[in-house]
Formats: C-alpha cells, sequence, structure tokens
C-alpha cells in the first residue's frame, strides 16, 4: 500500500476538549478530511478514520483520531500502521508545539518528542521515533502558567481570529508532505516568505 498515507491528529477524545489548544492536531485532520468531502467513522482500532484522495490518482490518505487520551495515542496508532501495512516513513502526526510560536507550522521526523508526551507514547508505541511530525504552533504559556493547564484551555479571542488560517496552513502542509516528500515541504513551509 505504498500510495497510502496514514495522518494521525493528536488531542484528546470528547466535545469538552475539542476547542483545547491540545487538539489543534485534530483541528487540522477535520479540515484534511473536510477538503475531501470525507467523513469520519468507527474503525479497527481505538479511532475514528476518515479516508479520501485529492484527485483519482493521488495518494489514498487515511485520516485518523485517536479515542484515547493524549499521553496514550500510542496504542491506536500503531495498531492503525499495521492494520494499513504501512512503514513509519509513511505516517505523519499533527501535534501541538509549545516550543514554536502561534501561528507557525514546522515539519521534521524523528528525533526527541520535545517533552510532548503524545508523541513520545506514538514512539514508544512504535518502537522507532522515525516518522514525519507537523508541528503546529500555540506559543508558551504567559507568566507562570503551568504548560499542563495552558494547553488543556482554549485559544483566545485573538488566537481564534487567525486559528482557521493556521489550521489551513497545517493542512497544506501535511498535503505537501504527501505530494513532494518532507525535504521539499521543509523547504516551502519553513521559507520566511513561503508563497501559497
Amino acid at each position: 500500500m505504498t500510495d497510502t498515507w496514514l495522518v494521525v491528529g493528536l488531542g484528546n477524545p470528547g466535545p469538552g476538549y475539542a476547542a483545547h489548544r491540545h487538539n489543534v492536531g485534530q483541528m487540522v485532520v477535520d479540515e484534511l478530511a473536510r477538503r475531501r468531502g470525507a467523513r469520519f467513522g468507527r474503525s479497527k482500532a481505538h479511532a475514528v478514520v476518515a479516508e479520501g484522495r485529492t484527485a483519482p490518482e493521488a495518494p489514498k490518505l487515511v485520516l485518523a483520531k485517536p479515542l484515547s487520551f493524549m499521553n496514550v495515542s500510542g496504542g491506536p496508532v500503531s495498531q492503525l500502521v499495521r492494520y494499513y501495512g504501512l512503514a513509519p516513513d509513511r505516517l505523519i502526526v499533527v501535534h501541538d508545539e509549545l516550543d514554536i510560536p502561534f501561528d507557525t507550522v514546522r515539519l521534521k521526523s524523528g528525533g526527541g518528542h520535545g517533552g510532548h508526551n503524545g508523541v513520545r507514547d506514538v514512539a514508544s508505541a512504535l518502537g522507532t521515533a522515525d516518522f514525519a511530525r507537523v508541528r503546529v504552533g500555540i506559543g508558551r504559556a504567559p507568566g507562570r502558567q503551568d504548560a499542563a493547564e495552558f494547553v488543556l484551555k482554549p485559544f483566545t479571542a485573538a488566537e481564534r481570529a487567525t486559528l482557521d488560517s493556521l489550521v489551513a496552513d497545517a493542512a497544506d502542509a501535511v498535503e505537501l508532505v504527501v505530494s513532494d516528500g518532507l525535504l521539499a515541504a521543509q523547504q516551502r513551509v519553513h521559507a520566511p516568505h513561503a508563497e501559497g
């Protein structure tokens, strides 16, 4: 299934968490599903899944949102990787990132988890950190606010004014990784004045 990519949006399950900063990865996967007219349904793993392509000849995207809590995302992700018969280099994990300014998207593959418990659990369950990550910047907690508390709060009114464009930029980045590869996508997304 070399023309298939698994794109997982990390977050916490249920409507009470849906608008939180920690769930921006799932917002991006929702946007990718919306672009394809795809609907989420239950899958064999502990996740909801939607499938779609951008064009008939384009790779298939399996879009997934684990139904587990963020810190135990690894089980559902590794089950989906096995179910679809994919190598880890066909996995893209989309997640919030405290160390990146709000309204910024960064791409990487491999390396450390940067203290992100969802990414840590996925790497542990897969037995490798060699998968692509679309890191959606949410910025640092203001003042002395605890980071764990900060990520479990909704975006501010000012942030919500640009949240849709941030989610769209991150969805574009996922599509670039699939169509052009990680290196080319990084050059486009990380360019200071990237077009498109």
